[in-house]
């Protein structure tokens, strides 16, 4: 019996390989994780490479920022000011001259908020002056009897040590209105940038909007279209809103300075206006220079004045207007309006606060849009459903009909080879539910 053991040959697959030599099949490191660790992992890398890809693109975007502010400006103030191309093409105006009006109106009207308030500063720059010298000595007899209780010795010292900190960073300073100057230029070059780009999306942005949809896959243009429709919408709401609660927090705060008497309350207003497009944020900053000039110019108490003003049209911009308007409008929780608007500055500054909050409203539209799937089956009518025509970049006219049609059937033809192969290829297509080729 040792001996047949001894002799018993191992058992051969049959490949060859013997049984004795290989061990016993185990399964793979993949399978042998948990199904839940598995379907993590999946999660991780994917969110990992859209996190790098974001990343990357937030990056590009600060880096051409000189062009990428100026389009992004001109889309808000396209998203405003269509309403009114859309009324003029109502009373018969053509494309071309409804468009030019459009665009000088809203020119005009920007200037002239400017101008206004250059002209006001200008005007009472003398008065301005005589109380700011009547400001800086109120300031220094307050001292003198405020809990500080400084002499004059004290305050010369310290205004010394001041003007000795200002020529010690002479070359920084002298640096930083080279900067200032570089700035003017590049506000110039984006202000021309944005009145061009302004006048092609008035013009063609239809057109603009196919050519873009015409980028992405063919089986994923009908969602990206959809997507793109809901999220104009919804920058259009949050631009005619946001304007809305700018021009009451601009009313009301330059009415205050103008009953507490602080000085150029016109051009506080038009400030305290283009602030408070960044929400939040931006009015409560413009606001703290009429609290300083009531300060300079007025005394302590018309400045506790100011600040009591502008806090309480801060409370009731956040409990009675943004919760109204700018909620139907952006869907969006203050809390989010907030932290987009934070991370927005910490990335971008000022610009990325400017655009942090519309840009999260499209976001938040496309991504509804596309989650629920609703361009799968989009309803009857669905083209003329979101308000104005002038609200979603894909509605056009007759001629825009034509241009989309033909653009579709250039582009069906491209798919076609130039052969011949095509017609031989339909006359062996399958027919539904079978295995073999039908003729046509």
């Amino acid at each position: 019996m040792s001996n047949l053991g001894e002799n018993r040959k191992p058992a051969v697959k049959p490949d060859g390989v013997s049984r004795a030599s290989t061990p016993a099949p185990s399964e793979s490191v993949t399978e042998s994780l948990p199904r839940g660790i598995r379907i993590a992992g999946a999660w991780s890398w994917r969110l990992l490479a859209l996190v790098a890809i974001i990343v990357v693109a937030v990056l590009a975007i600060v880096e051409l920022r000189l062009i990428v502010i100026p389009i992004l400006i001109a889309i808000l103030i396209a998203s405003l000011v269509m309403p009114l191309q859309n009324l003029l093409r109502r009373w018969q105006v053509p494309r071309v001259l409804a468009t030019i009006i459009t665009l000088l109106v809203t020119i005009a009207v920007v200037v002239g908020l400017f101008y206004l308030a250059i002209t006001q500063i200008s005007a009472q720059s003398g008065e301005v002056k005589d109380r700011a010298v009547e400001g800086y000595q109120s300031l220094r007899e307050w001292l003198k009897v405020s809990p500080l209780h400084l002499d004059d010795t004290q305050i010369n010292e310290y205004l010394g040590q001041l003007w000795n900190i200002i020529k010690e960073n002479n070359k920084a300073i002298w640096t930083g209105a080279l900067s200032v100057g570089s700035t003017v230029g590049h506000v110039a070059a984006g202000a021309l940038l944005t009145i061009f780009s302004l006048l092609f999306f008035l013009l063609d942005g239809p057109g603009i909007w196919r050519w873009v949809v015409r980028l992405m896959p063919r089986n994923a243009r009908a969602a990206i279209d959809g997507a793109g429709r809901d999220g104009w919408r919804a920058l259009a709401n949050y631009s005619r809103t946001q304007m809305l609660v700018a021009a009451m927090d601009a009313v009301g705060i330059a009415a205050g300075a103008a009953i507490l008497g602080v000085p150029m309350a016109i051009p506080i207003g038009v400030l305290v206006f283009l602030g408070a497009f960044i929400p939040f944020v931006g009015a409560i900053l413009t606001g703290t220079i009429a609290v300083f000039l009531a300060l300079v110019y007025n005394g302590p108490w018309q400045a506790l004045g100011m600040l009591i003003i502008i806090v309480g049209i801060q409370q009731l911009e956040g409990h009675v207007f943004q919760p109204i308007l700018m909620g139907n409008a952006v869907k969006l929780h203050p809390l989010a309006v907030v932290l987009v608007v934070t991370a927005g500055a910490l990335v971008a500054g000022i610009p990325g606060a400017l655009f942090a909050v519309p840009l999260a409203a499209v976001v938040n539209e496309m991504t509804r849009y596309i989650a629920g799937g609703r361009w799968r089956t989009p309803p009857a009518g669905d083209r003329s459903d979101g308000g104005d025509d002038g609200d979603d970049p894909a509605i056009t006219d007759g001629a825009d009909s034509e241009s989309e049609s033909r653009e579709q059937g250039e582009d069906d033809a491209a798919t076609v080879p130039s052969d011949g192969s095509a017609t031989a290829d339909a006359s062996t297509e399958k027919t539904p539910g079978s295995d073999e080729p039908s003729e046509r």
